[in-house]
């Protein structure tokens, strides 16, 4: 009921007010949604933590820190004052650990810019308790952040500060890793050199020597020094595998070119050695170049440039003469003369000087270029051997000859010197050959032993003589065969042509008896009387005989075929 009736009230006040009084609430509660949805907004975008809490002025710094950390497949972002910031703060410690560790912090920014707040009511002592407990419990955090660090301990110790230098100790700190499984932390020098440096810009005045980094078994992994051997046999032999690959690399050339010209076969022993300097050369050059007095005329057919060697810059000349003598009569002999003793000591002297001074002042366009060249080819040795050509003898049929016992006949072909010379050019071409660095190459031509191959070939040979005697007999047989066959054939069909004649005799002879006899019956007027099975074989046997006549192949055929019925 309470409700209905504020309702009430409200709509009866609502009717009441005039329309700019409605207007000003509309507004009111307009204003009021829309900073709801603001604050909702703000409240739900995703908070940033910066990486390092100064900012970075240096454009090449923060375009180098923002792809190291793309590399991580984190997402980041740089407010309108170049302070690099992602996700979370866990995300912030593991980025900040692997920007210190590979000396992607620019020069004069702090890390560690964790500690600017102050309070009142706190004392110094407290501070500096504070400050160290929470550099050191950022630093194992940040420690732990990383991908290979299963676990960390560390213990920084930070002396009183003394009047005098001498008499203050050094900051030391402590760091025990427990290393995941699988990871090479132990033995990776670079990520051990990251922590070091990681926990130098934490703590103020810490230097390399007063840190030690152990794993759980106690096992120092920051001796740098003593591990001076293990990281000389590294570079050995890492600069065995950039020798190795070079020398792959001209081997594969050098065999190629060879090969398709002298084939795979006669070219397979290559011996290849390459000196190379590994040691880092600096060198600087300078060099003058003429100066420019008129640039070439774009479009022209000609190049109308103008250069000089140099250009006159200031000029300076002073001359100097002088022409005389220095003799002094002295008079009469005997007689001292009046020349002054100044005058007297230049007595007997002639002189005539000059001199003239010019200085000259020019301008030249000098080049200055340093390069650093790692590493070098001292000297190439090459050694090649490619064998000649074999070729078998062919006797007068033009067939293969043959030995005593069996094998082929073969001859040896050697290269001439010309083919040496060119494939030595040709191999000295593949290298880049230098008579100054000293590089040797030696073609050689020597028969390589083709015992094996040559016992295989003449084993085929044999297996092909002896295929082609066989199949020579087999025709042979078969022909003998085919011969036997058709004599049988031949000798057959006389049989059956003879015996056939005799038959048709026999039928003429009966024939004719027959006939002689129903002659002399009609001739004697008897009657006589011939059943109707006897005149059907007689007329049965006028065509047989008719179409023998006209047919006496299919007629054969078809006795034959009665023949061997029966």
């Amino acid at each position: 009921m309470d409700f209905q009736k504020m309702t009430g009230q409200l709509k009866a006040l609502w009717k009441r007010w005039t329309l700019v009084q409605k207007l000003i609430v509309g507004g009111i509660f307009a204003g009021a949604i829309i900073a709801v949805v603001a604050l909702l907004s703000v409240s739900s975008t995703p908070g940033y933590v910066p990486v390092i809490d100064a900012p970075i002025t240096s454009e090449d710094a923060l375009s180098a820190i923002i792809a190291r950390i793309n590399e991580e497949g984190v997402k980041v972002h740089v407010d309108s004052n170049g302070v690099v910031m992602v996700m979370d703060e866990k995300t912030a410690k593991k980025m900040r650990g692997i920007l210190i560790r590979e000396d992607l912090v620019p020069k004069g920014v702090d890390p560690w810019a964790l500690f600017d707040r102050d309070r009142w009511t706190i004392t110094d002592w407290e501070r500096n308790v504070n400050l160290r407990r929470a550099i050191t419990a950022s630093v194992t955090e940040h420690i732990k952040a990383l991908d290979d660090v299963d676990n960390a301990n560390v213990t920084i110790t930070q002396p009183e500060r003394t009047l005098f230098t001498a008499d203050q100790n050094p900051v030391t700190a402590s760091v025990v890793i427990t290393p995941k499984i699988n990871s090479d932390i132990t033995s990776n020098r670079k990520k051990i050199e990251g922590i070091q440096k990681l926990i130098k810009f934490a703590v103020e005045g810490l230097k390399d020597e007063n840190i030690v980094i152990t794993d759980q078994n106690g096992v120092v992994l920051n001796d740098f020094e003593g591990m001076k051997d293990f990281d000389r046999l590294a570079r050995i032999e890492k600069e065995i595998k950039i020798v190795r690959d070079v020398e792959a690399k001209y081997r594969a050339d050098i065999l190629r070119a060879l090969q398709n010209n002298f084939s795979a076969d006669r070219v397979r022993d290559l011996n290849l050695k390459i000196d190379m300097d590994m040691s880092e050369i600096t060198s600087e050059k300078n060099k003058i170049t003429p100066i420019a007095l008129k640039e070439r005329t774009p479009g022209l057919a000609y190049d109308d440039s103008q250069f000089a060697p140099s250009l006159t810059v200031s000029e300076t000349t002073s001359k100097t003469a002088w022409e005389g003598t220095g003799f002094n009569p002295e008079g009469p002999a005997g007689v001292e003369g009046q020349t002054p003793p100044a005058y007297k000591d230049m007595s007997n002297l002639y002189g005539k000087v000059t001199q003239e001074t010019r200085t000259h002042n020019e301008e030249f366009n000098k080049e200055i270029t340093s390069e650093i060249r790692s590493p070098t080819i001292d000297r190439i040795t090459v050694s090649v051997n490619i064998d000649g050509v074999w070729k078998n003898k062919i006797d007068e049929k033009g067939n293969i000859a043959l030995t005593v016992d069996g094998r082929a006949e073969r001859e040896y072909i050697p290269l001439s010197p010309e083919d040496l010379a060119k494939a030595q050019a040709l191999v000295e071409g593949a290298i880049g050959y230098s008579a100054s660095r000293g590089d040797s190459v030696r073609v050689q031509n020597i028969a390589i032993d083709r015992t094996a191959q040559f016992a295989e070939e003449d084993e085929a040979l044999r297996r092909k003589r002896q295929v082609q005697i066989t199949i020579i007999a087999s025709l042979a047989g078969l022909a003998l065969l085919l011969i036997g066959f058709v004599v049988f054939q031949i000798v057959a069909r006389a049989r059956e042509q003879a015996r056939r004649r005799r038959e048709e005799e026999l039928a003429r002879q009966h024939q004719l008896m027959r006939e002689a006899a129903i002659l002399e019956a009609e001739k004697e007027g008897e009657a006589i009387s011939m059943s109707v099975e006897d005149q059907a074989r007689m007329e049965l046997a006028e065509k047989a005989v008719a179409l023998a006549r006209e047919h006496p192949k299919d007629v054969s055929q078809l006795i034959r075929t009665w023949l061997i019925e029966e």
